[in-house]
């Protein structure tokens, strides 16, 4: 599913918001300012919507339905996170939903709900200039990509989970074109990838190993670090290791909460090109 919405108004002047990846594209549209009320995030771009004058109604995870309400917002915009709760706050204002679709692509999912956002402003000029140079991007570093294997995770609560094609970090695999050998773990990969031993890393020999730390994300408290987890004494018996290819993304927090946005796009390439390509 990548969109769903009721009718909403043309130009609204109030807008609740519970999804840092819309939050982004609105900003980038430059519509930020009828923010009224957002979820909490601890985004650093994104850091001057949380203030004394924009109200806080929760979480990615959890909206506070009181807190929405009391906003008396135009529109709602959330995603994947809440979407067991749209009846409940379509009650209090049209919702708008948006996803990304990995089998559209991330670059492609993001132009579409960049454009759906837009054509609410009027703004649909905006969106081309905006999406300029991603594909560029992508190609150079499809060329390192051709011809090699990967293994993409996620390090929570001192574990790590390998995550397939089919959900967060999937750009990696369906549009970079890194072969992703972690998915014939053959569980369910698209939420939070599925728990993996250091054996299976070790066994399956990729040529790049991408860690995104969900601990640091999230900013638990006392949480072990992705590099302690991740370099132990398996992992660094090998190849991908000696060779400098186990890939830590120096933005997890992005991936994790912001994938989808057009700023986070920019982001989540510059980090795969500052290993790959600088």
């Amino acid at each position: 599913m990548t969109a769903l919405r009721q009718e909403v108004p043309y130009d609204p002047q109030r807008i609740a918001i519970l999804d840092m990846a819309l939050l982004d594209i609105l900003d980038a549209l430059g519509v930020g300012d009828r923010v009224i009320c957002t979820a909490s995030t601890s985004l650093e771009y994104l850091k001057d919507y949380i203030n004394d004058d924009i109200a806080n109604i929760g979480t990615i995870k959890e909206a506070d339905l009181e807190a929405v309400m009391a906003c008396d917002p135009d529109v709602i915009f959330i995603s994947g996170r809440l979407a067991t709760s749209y009846e409940a706050l379509s009650e209090i204002a049209p919702v708008v939903f948006l996803a990304t679709d990995s089998e559209l692509g991330l670059v492609e999912s993001v132009r579409k709900n960049a454009m759906t956002i837009a054509s609410m402003f009027g703004l649909e000029d905006q969106v081309d200039s905006l999406m300029e140079g991603f594909h560029e991007r992508i190609s150079a570093l499809q060329e390192i990509a051709e011809n090699k294997t990967a293994i993409v995770g996620m390090c929570s609560s001192g574990s790590f989970n390998v995550l397939g094609n089919d959900g967060r970090c999937s750009i990696i695999g369906n549009e970079i074109g890194f072969e992703n050998v972690g998915v014939d773990a053959n569980i369910d990969t698209a939420t939070h990838g599925n728990e993996a031993s250091f054996e299976f890393v070790v066994q399956k020999a990729p040529d790049y190993i991408f860690v995104l730390d969900r601990d640091a994300a999230i900013s638990r408290e006392g949480a072990q670090l992705a590099k302690d987890i991740m370099e132990n004494e398996l992992v660094m018996s090998t190849d991908v290791y000696k060779n400098g290819n186990l890939i830590y993304l120096a933005h997890p927090a992005v991936w994790y909460t912001a994938e989808g946005g057009i700023t986070a796009l920019d982001l989540m390439l510059q980090d795969l090109e500052s290993e790959l390509i600088n």
